[in-house]
């Protein structure tokens, strides 16, 4: 039951190729979730030579986990933005996402992409003053929404902000759909091809099989930056991890919901094959803080029965996602001293689109054109003392994690990345490691970096 429903019903595709020569590109991306596809997609319809990397099997990490909502509404952004940024940057924000969308509607069908309302709700008032804020954002920025009582569900709805006509998709089968247009434009896709060393000053890098690849430009998208860049930005970025349940059901809602108060809860139904599914999500923490996680996918299985009367379970998942310090993803060149080095991460859980986003400024920024979102996705742009704040969070929750693992954990397998001790997850099978994210399977390979390293088991 732990693979997630898109997974499980994906259209049937061959197996893309392991890189089993030496290779030369133009560019090489790292990472075949929804990122690297879109990425390898746009540069190969620009004539560029692309070579994509994948450790395991396309839209199997981030991608294919993901609650599928395909909007432009990120939950309360648009006045922490209007805040942070101004009007302009975050307008900004909001029309290339929409362009985004657009795009995924120019390439898709129904089996991959359907319109549906994307409904924030509140349940307490606390939650309404929330909603409210985030109106007059929209109002501020002219963005559609309708601020009321949107009622479908049989929970409590104090109040609603709705965004009408955004999308849902089937990320698997989109991605898939993708990955073809990519194929056909020129790019070549390897599966299990693992990246092992980067030599950024001779533009080379290593495979785990010994390959090596050779290239002008590198693009990493990899959820979290790889073990070789970690000095550069793994104290930038925080990671949480949330839980998907899903089952049969009767009706397809028209919205799609995701609540901003406690408890944190997202919402919505699927239509695949002639079936219906009914999915919620929640329960999040952060990455590898806890053992016991079949507790979190128990009361998502308890609420589903008790609040929409569903029983018949038929998949339950989980998935994690890096965070900026200032809610934009990164998506450019890695530093000034670095040019040729492109970084995409950091999406917040809101990957379907914020993927295409950061595809279309990479793509951009490498073939010379004017992109008006490059500075506000820069990952040179933080500022000091937010990044600085961000860092000492996350590295206090490193050291802890550190000695409590060396203490309480001494059985457990090491992680990889930088020598924290992983935690056994039950309910997914997985170790995981508190300290950056990372997961290893059952067999101890690397499921989710940072890591790139097997465990020693």
């Amino acid at each position: 039951m732990s693979k997630s429903l898109w997974l499980s019903t994906a259209y049937p595709l061959d197996n893309f190729p392991t890189l089993q020569t030496d290779i030369q590109c133009d560019v090489c991306i790292v990472g075949g979730g929804l990122s690297g596809i879109a990425n390898a997609y746009f540069l190969a319809k620009e004539g560029k030579k692309v070579i994509l990397l994948e450790k395991n099997k396309i839209l199997e990490g981030a991608t294919g986990n993901s609650t599928g909502k395909f909007t432009a509404q990120h939950t309360l952004i648009y006045g922490k933005l209007i805040k942070k940024f101004g009007i302009e940057a975050a307008r900004l924000y909001y029309d290339i996402n929409i362009e985004a969308l657009n795009f995924g509607k120019s390439f898709t069908g129904s089996d991959e992409l359907v319109d549906v309302d994307s409904i924030l709700y509140s349940q307490t008032k606390s939650g309404t003053d929330l909603l409210k804020y985030e109106a007059e954002a929209y109002e501020s920025l002219g963005i559609p929404g309708e601020f009321g009582r949107y009622t479908e569900l049989p929970v409590r709805m104090d109040a609603t902000l709705a965004l009408m006509n955004e999308c849902q998709i089937h990320p698997v089968r989109f991605g898939q759909k993708l990955a073809q247009l990519a194929i056909e434009a020129g790019a070549q896709i390897f599966e299990d091809s693992g990246v092992l060393l980067m030599d950024l000053k001779e533009n080379e890098l290593t495979l785990h099989s010994h390959q090596k690849v050779r290239f002008k430009k590198l693009v990493l998208c990899t959820h979290y930056p790889i073990e070789t860049l970690r000095s550069m930005q793994t104290m930038k970025l925080s990671v949480n991890r949330s839980y998907i349940v899903a089952a049969e059901a009767d009706i397809l809602l028209h919205g799609q919901y995701i609540s901003v108060d406690f408890p944190k809860r997202s919402i919505r139904t699927a239509r695949i094959d002639g079936k219906t599914y009914f999915l919620l999500s929640g329960e999040s923490h952060p990455a590898g803080a806890t053992g016991n996680t079949q507790v979190r996918y128990d009361q998502l299985f308890s609420e589903v029965q008790e609040n929409f009367g569903l029983s018949d379970f038929t998949h339950a998942w989980s998935t994690q996602d890096p965070q900026t310090p200032d809610m934009i993803p990164y998506a450019g060149i890695l530093s000034s001293g670095m040019p040729h080095v492109y970084l995409s991460t950091g999406y917040r859980k809101w990957g379907l689109s914020n993927s295409l986003v950061c595809a279309r400024i990479i793509s951009d920024l490498i073939v010379g054109r004017r992109n008006f979102a490059t500075e506000l996705f820069s990952p040179t742009r933080t500022n000091f003392g937010t990044s600085l704040l961000q860092a000492l969070k996350n590295t206090g929750h490193v050291t802890k994690e550190f000695a409590i693992g060396f203490t309480s954990r001494r059985d457990s397998p090491t992680c990889t990345h930088m020598g924290c001790k992983t935690r056994w997850n039950s309910a997914d099978e997985t170790w995981d490691c508190p300290c950056h994210g990372s997961r290893f399977r059952k067999d101890g390979s690397v499921l989710e970096g940072p890591a790139t390293k097997p465990l020693d088991l």
